[in-house]
């Protein structure tokens, strides 16, 4: 076992005081027990999450100590992924002070685990969970991606609900998008995955290294915008079932949708939801939508999602055969690069970071929303699964569920890798989800 180290008991904290931050002054203290997302549990269910996580993980399964509240510890175990929110009833929930009394104690049961990691860890037991501290890492970056799905539902609410934090400023509109063109990506390799000994920490579906061919093609050199997706809208592309898949175009029928999830249409003008407002339509955001949607409109233009192989090669091949770590280049994340690690809750222009373009031109690919692929979710050859939490990935190997690369702008700046993978289903609308096509 690797010994942990003071950075990580900092990062916990520090991951802590966000989400106090979100429950405290971001979240309307009578949303608590609402679930804006019908899909998912309440707020109520994440505040308990979070906590009761990291207990079973580190201090009851890798450390063999008792727990805070075996109850509270089974009740908020884990979260639902279901097709509809009728597929799974939620329980009766326990009152809030019940909860930030058990949050109390489970963060000092964390916090007392993480000194000792740091300080006696020779003691520790002989556990595969602590195996160069996997446990430690998976806690920390399993509270780093809830804060996005909170900040998924809390968008969801009314604007008149919300306060923007201070030190926050109001969207950035911007002007006129960038015209719409792409460059040619030659034909090479693109390594997918990591080295399970090389990585410090990967969640178990970015193992084993994978090296896949790939063919030339064409892709975008930005996302597509919402000026680009409004001409897919105002051309019908919602009524015409030849750009749709099957079950999407029943999807789109029999939910009644005809533009996506975040735009509203007002006296005569379209307008999108932001984290915290309803600004007027910025024409040079990217589009956020969901992969169906996605893949309508690439069949609209006669084009495609890229594959998990094709993104990875216009964002991090190099026209020498080289490889790099982060589309502009190797080290840590950069935010002036793009726009991610909570710098801001909202999108950009899509033409805001040149500077962060990948070796053949490709830009903003890292930050201002996830971005689809067509590729489904599914394990590398050589997939084991984690030994701290087994079946993460696991049961999202259905063929419902699609890859996306990238990151959000609320994405933290720890899980902006080139390994990692997010998934989603393809007809989910809340993600905070781009995407940009390929000719082949």
């Amino acid at each position: 076992m690797v010994r942990a180290t003071d950075p990580w008991l900092r990062s916990w904290r520090d991951g802590r005081a966000f989400t106090r931050l979100l429950f405290d002054r971001l979240i309307p203290e009578d949303a608590w027990l609402e679930r804006p997302i019908p899909v998912r549990y309440p707020f109520a269910f994440y505040e308990g999450h979070l906590a009761a996580f990291g207990v079973n993980t580190l201090v009851k399964n890798a450390l063999g100590r008792s727990g805070v509240d075996p109850v509270l510890e089974r009740l908020f175990e884990r979260g639902i992924d279901p097709e509809n929110a009728g597929e799974k009833s939620a329980p009766g929930w326990p009152a809030r002070e019940c909860v930030a009394a058990y949050v109390r104690a489970a963060d000092a049961a964390l916090e007392a685990a993480l000194t000792f990691l740091t300080t006696v860890a020779h003691d520790a037991p002989d556990s595969p969970l602590l195996e160069r501290n996997e446990a430690v890492f998976t806690v920390l970056e399993h509270e780093l991606m809830h804060h996005e799905t909170l900040l998924y539902m809390l968008r969801e609410l009314p604007a008149e609900r919300k306060r923007r934090p201070s030190g926050f400023g109001p969207p950035e509109i911007g002007g006129a998008p960038p015209l719409p063109r792409s460059v040619a990506i030659p034909a090479g390799r693109a390594t997918l995955g990591a080295d399970r000994e090389a990585a410090a920490f990967g969640w178990d579906n970015e193992f084993p290294r994978t090296v896949r061919d790939v063919p030339a093609f064409s892709i975008d050199v930005f996302p597509v915008t919402n000026a680009d997706f409004l001409e897919f809208v105002n051309a019908g592309g919602y009524r015409e079932p030849s750009f749709w898949r099957g079950q999407d175009f029943a999807w789109v029928r029999g939910e009644a949708i005809a533009h996506p999830h975040a735009w509203t249409r007002r006296q005569g003008r379209w307008w999108c939801r932001a984290q915290f407002e309803d600004v007027p339509l910025p024409p040079a955001w990217p589009v956020w939508v969901t992969q169906a949607e996605a893949s309508a409109y690439a069949r609209y233009r006669n084009r495609s999602l890229p594959t998990e192989a094709e993104w990875h090669r216009a964002a991090f091949g190099r026209p020498d055969g080289g490889e790099n770590e982060l589309p502009w280049g190797d080290g840590a994340p950069d935010p002036s690069r793009g726009n991610f690690g909570v710098a801001r809750f909202d999108p950009l222009p899509v033409d805001s970071f040149p500077s962060g373009a990948s070796a053949f031109g490709v830009q903003d690919l890292v930050g201002n929303g996830w971005e689809w692929t067509e590729s489904a979710f599914l394990p590398f050859p050589g997939f084991r699964p984690m030994a701290s939490y087994p079946v993460y990935s696991t049961d999202f190997f259905d063929g419902d569920h699609a890859v996306l690369k990238g990151a959000s702008p609320v994405t933290a700046l720890r899980l902006v890798r080139r390994s990692y993978r997010n998934w989603f289903r393809t007809r989910y609308p809340y993600v905070f989800a781009k995407f940009r096509t390929v000719g082949r």
